[in-house]
């Protein structure tokens, strides 16, 4: 009875005295603000010392109750100073973590793959984290670190993730903006000058800079390590992009077609062969000349008409000449039978998809009138 009583009140005055104590309060009070080097030894040599002074004096106690009130007194102990542990690890998780984004960083400035530099870097920062975390180690009390081992390890994994999405975002923009800058000009110049090579050509200009582009691309995805199919899924998809530069500039230029056929009209109304200004001495054939720039009007309409990139043929040139510039021919067949066919009576064309449309047989017809319009008023 009395072991237990002296032995109880000896460890509770070193347990008091363990609180008060300088060197205990100093590292305490350190490893609140930052990591303390050393801090494994330092607070183990501590809790030692505590240990020893009740060993000390209650050495002449049956050493069973001894023992029990020393191993009450140890984890009191512990159970003290483990949140000065738990934050010591905590600073050490935060500053390796800034380390790893810091050299990470670096590496890819440096030209480094991107996988290569974040398996490196992952591999050499959770290294130096086991080696702090050995430093920070109480042998007294032996405690796992493996769950904020295993946070670093997640915080990094987010991190590399978010900077890989960031880097093939970039990546995916930078090839985007070059074929926007590599397409979108030359296509709307084509068009301007619409003829049969207009659609041949932006088709072989599409040709040519995807495949620059998508190579390019290609390669600077080699750094990741993609996975087949999330490499050809991203240049899939910079191919559907550059296709839709395109088809979207041709949609923007389908709407300005009355304006082109007219500034067309006027041009080739206005100039020779040679695109000189004309010189009226009034012998001219106004009719052939008036023929002649119509003809051309209608064949930028007739281009514009329809997205043509794949290999599919239409009949929309033929249509037009057919429905607005033949008319005797219309005049005949309409004295033959009142039920007279008109083929821009329609919302859509043979053998073109509704997608490649861009302007429909009976807006066609409507900005032929317009066009007609103009030249009368």
């Amino acid at each position: 009875m009395v072991a237990t009583v002296r032995c109880e009140e000896i460890a509770n005055e070193k347990f008091t005295g363990f609180t008060a104590n300088e060197n205990w309060c100093l590292l305490e009070e350190a490893v609140q603000s930052g990591p303390v080097a050393g801090f494994g030894k330092k607070l183990n040599s501590i809790l030692c010392t505590s240990l020893s002074e009740y060993d000390a004096e209650a050495t002449y106690f049956e050493e069973g109750v001894r023992s029990a009130k020393r191993k009450q007194l140890e984890e009191k102990l512990l159970q003290l100073v483990q949140p000065a542990y738990l934050s010591m690890l905590g600073h050490l998780r935060s500053g390796t973590l800034e380390k790893f984004k810091e050299a990470f960083e670096e590496a890819l400035n440096g030209g480094e793959g991107f996988s290569l530099a974040a398996r490196n870097c992952t591999q050499s920062y959770m290294a130096l984290f086991d080696e702090r975390c050995t430093d920070a180690n109480v042998e007294l009390a032996n405690w796992d670190c493996s769950k904020v081992r295993d946070k670093l390890r997640r915080d990094i994994d987010t991190h590399v993730a978010s900077v890989c999405a960031a880097k093939l975002l970039e990546l995916t923009s930078s090839y985007e903006a070059k074929l926007n800058e590599a397409l979108a000009g030359p296509v709307e110049a084509l068009l301007d000058g619409a003829n049969n090579e207009t659609w041949p050509s932006i088709k072989k200009l599409l040709q040519r800079e995807t495949v620059s582009a998508v190579s390019g691309l290609s390669s600077a995805l080699s750094g990741f390590e993609m996975d087949a199919k999330d490499k050809e899924k991203m240049l899939t998809s910079l191919q559907d992009y550059a296709r839709g530069v395109v088809e979207a500039k041709a949609r923007e230029e389908a709407g300005r077609v009355l304006i082109r056929m007219k500034d067309r009209f006027s041009t080739l109304f206005s100039h020779d062969s040679d695109s000189m200004p004309r010189v009226w001495t009034g012998k001219e054939d106004i009719r052939a000349i008036t023929k002649t720039a119509r003809s051309a009007s209608l064949k930028l309409l007739s281009v514009m008409a329809a997205i043509r990139l794949d290999d599919d043929v239409d009949n929309i040139e033929n249509t037009l000449t057919s429905a607005l510039v033949d008319t005797k021919s219309n005049a005949a067949v309409a004295d033959k039978s009142i039920t007279t066919f008109d083929p821009l009576a329609s919302s859509s064309w043979e053998q073109v998809p509704p997608a490649k449309t861009l302007i429909t047989p009976v807006q066609c017809k409507s900005l032929w009138r317009q066009f007609r319009g103009s030249q009368q008023a």
